[in-house]
């Protein structure tokens, strides 16, 4: 009969309430970006390709921060870390006040990088926090669960934008920056409160994976199945940053266009298009409940790669510009990549005992791929917005070969498991 493993356990469901909670928050933020992408081009008059810099701004900070995140969270333990991801997200949105004043783009990047260093310090952490909540062999269950509420958070995202910044008309640039400005001042109070909140959570004591013990068994506790290996010769690991990165490269561009995509192709207006970017998100919603739940009868890998190459399948269909036809298509896009962020992020954790805060920092930092892309699609894009959804094949491309073959975990003696 086969073992029945828990979700987590009774200790740990206070902090994991919390810990899921972070994962709303980011997501909020995170899309309330694609929203500022195609604000920024309305009140500052800037072009596809450079207000694609809104995502590079907030994901090149993942590049920068992730490894020092890493390395807070080593010293210090997953709550500091997660409290210094919500000071700096708090600081990101408060600076939103001195950058509207100004009138100024550029001062509006660096409010965006600092608030994306808090979001690279949450992903960092808050993943191998989820995941040592319990059994790892549940840790994706875990994981999928939390970025199902991040999925929530998605949702709530554009629909604040939409409502705060999309709906009308502005006869002068300051008339869309004040709304900007108020937005940030209500989100940076909101995270504040979190943070003060947080810093009365007691979080019990979870299992060290720095320990071994002939005893212990090496799928339910993440212990390095090769402690003589360094990091990168873990070779799961490497393909999951790369992997990592090729699906935030995929993600940034399509989430950043997509308002853009409704406005050209579908006719929409930009309040139009924004209120479907709900739906959008709702779609990723959906699959992660759909997911986590397949998940106890698919293995992650194999649904990773399913649905690697039905995005595939999307994507040439959304780049044809048939009308209803590629909207469905791309609406379908974030159906199916709802599960490739934390199952990339979990399978690339497994078995690396001491080195996992290492590699959670790595791993976030392929985030990064969501700084670029965006940017290189702005440029087909100006030319013509469906050709650019051809460009993201080559990312599912890759997550596809990560959740077939290279997924594997290597032990000493080079056996796979």
């Amino acid at each position: 009969m086969k073992e029945k493993i828990s979700f987590t356990e009774n200790k740990y469901m206070i902090t994991l309430i919390f810990v899921t909670s972070l994962f709303m928050f980011w997501g909020i933020a995170i899309t309330m970006g694609d929203v500022l992408n195609k604000h920024f081009q309305t009140v500052l008059n800037v072009s596809k390709a450079d207000s694609g810099l809104v995502q590079f701004s907030i994901f090149g900070a993942y590049f920068i921060m992730s490894i020092p995140a890493g390395m807070f969270m080593k010293k210090f333990g997953y709550k500091y870390g997660v409290l210094l991801g919500l000071i700096l997200f708090a600081t990101g949105a408060f600076l939103f006040v001195p950058a509207a004043d100004a009138e100024s783009f550029g001062f509006f990047r660096i409010a965006l990088f600092v608030l994306g260093c808090g979001l690279a310090t949450l992903e960092t952490v808050a993943h191998p926090f989820m995941a040592s909540l319990g059994d790892q062999r549940s840790s994706d269950r875990r994981v999928n669960f939390a970025q199902a509420f991040n999925a929530v958070g998605t949702m709530i995202g554009p629909a604040l934008g939409t409502y705060f910044l999309l709906r009308g008309s502005y006869d002068i640039p300051t008339d869309g920056l004040d709304s900007v400005k108020n937005l940030y001042i209500g989100i940076g109070t909101v995270i504040l409160l979190i943070a003060i909140c947080f810093s009365f959570v007691r979080i019990p004591t979870l299992v060290d994976p720095h320990k071994s013990s002939e005893e212990v068994d090496l799928d339910a506790v993440n212990i390095d199945v090769a402690p003589d290996k360094k990091l990168f010769q873990h070779r799961h690991f490497v393909w999951a940053v790369m992997a990592q990165f090729f699906n935030a490269a995929a993600q940034g561009g399509t989430w950043a266009f997509f308002i853009n995509y409704g406005h050209e192709v579908m006719g929409f207006s930009d309040e139009k298009a924004g209120s479907y970017l709900v739906v959008f998100m709702g779609t990723m919603l959906l699959g992660r409940f759909i997911g986590t739940f397949l998940m106890r009868y698919i293995a992650a890998n194999k649904l990773l790669a399913i649905f690697a190459l039905a995005n595939v399948v999307m994507c040439v269909i959304v780049a044809q510009g048939w009308g209803w036809i590629s909207f469905a298509a791309l609406l379908a896009i974030n159906f199916f990549f709802s599960i490739m962020f934390p199952t990339i992020f979990s399978l690339g954790l497994k078995n690396l005992g001491g080195h996992t805060q290492q590699a959670s920092s790595f791993i976030s930092m392929g985030v990064v791929g969501a700084a670029v892309f965006p940017f290189l699609m702005g440029l087909v894009a100006d030319t013509n917005i469906a050709t650019s959804y051809y460009l993201p094949i080559v990312c599912y491309i890759i997550i596809f070969l990560f959740g077939a073959k290279f997924y594997k975990v290597q032990h000493e003696e080079g056996v796979h498991r």
